[in-house]
């Protein structure tokens, strides 16, 4: 709705919604779709009515990507974002309350400029309360004329992969605890095509975004099934159609 604000478009030609909640319960009474998904949202869009609109909307996906960028609240300061190591994991605890069978994805960069190994140990706290489903991890690189760029006290190379590892190293160890909840469930999967490394399997992906694999006829294609998972491995899971 932001580019409508911007542009000053009357919100009357939307029917009367004027909020990205509102908008989420409207697209769930829509018949035909049954999957809503949306990404990288700034953590101070989560405001009460669009928690609760999450919440009562049962084609809203309950994995939500929730940018966190760093743990340490200077460094974030730094970036220029609004918020604290405390705000943001109020804000999870939140959510997990009000959203059952939340589950979490975010972003974080290791290395941005003048960050300490305190600082860092901050964002490994962040991610071992968060419990985060999905991390997509980058090391901070320069680009000319980002205020970035222009900081001293530029962390050294081999001190961003050093610290990039440990994430890695405890991203990895909490994908696999997380991955044993889902064997011997029954959840629902968007079946998407055939593997890319079999294509005598098909694959999808459950709410929470988990691929699965599994065998089935094409006709499944872009179609939902209900699968048991049989199997958790790091970065999928193996499924058999249910009943």
């Amino acid at each position: 709705m932001r580019v409508e604000r911007e542009k000053n478009i009357p919100f009357e030609q939307y029917n009367g919604i004027d909020s990205f909640a509102k908008l989420l319960r409207e697209v769930n009474k829509i018949d035909g779709i049954e999957r809503i998904r949306f990404v990288s949202p700034h953590p101070k869009d989560f405001t009460d009515d669009v928690i609760d609109a999450i919440s009562n909307c049962d084609k809203v996906c309950k994995l939500i990507h929730l940018p966190l960028q760093s743990g340490n609240t200077k460094v974030l300061k730094e970036m220029n974002r609004k918020y604290t190591k405390e705000q943001y994991l109020s804000l999870v605890d939140k959510m997990k309350e009000k959203i059952p069978n939340l589950t979490l994805s975010t972003d974080i960069i290791v290395g941005f400029p003048g960050e300490t190994d305190e600082e860092f140990e901050d964002t490994l706290d962040v991610v071992r309360k968060a419990r985060f489903e999905q991390v997509f991890m980058f090391i901070y690189s320069r680009r000319k004329g980002t205020p970035g760029d222009k900081m001293e006290n530029q962390v050294p190379e081999e001190i961003k992969h050093k610290r990039f590892n440990k994430l890695k190293e405890l991203v990895e160890s909490m994908i696999e605890e997380n991955n044993k909840k889902y064997v011997e469930t029954t959840q629902k999967v968007l079946v998407e095509g055939t593997s890319k490394n079999n294509s005598n399997m098909l694959t999808g992906r459950t709410d929470s975004n988990k691929v699965v694999i599994f065998e089935g006829p094409r006709d499944l294609i872009n179609k939902i099934v209900h699968l048991k998972i049989v199997s958790e491995h790091m970065w999928y899971l193996k499924g058999e159609i249910d009943g």
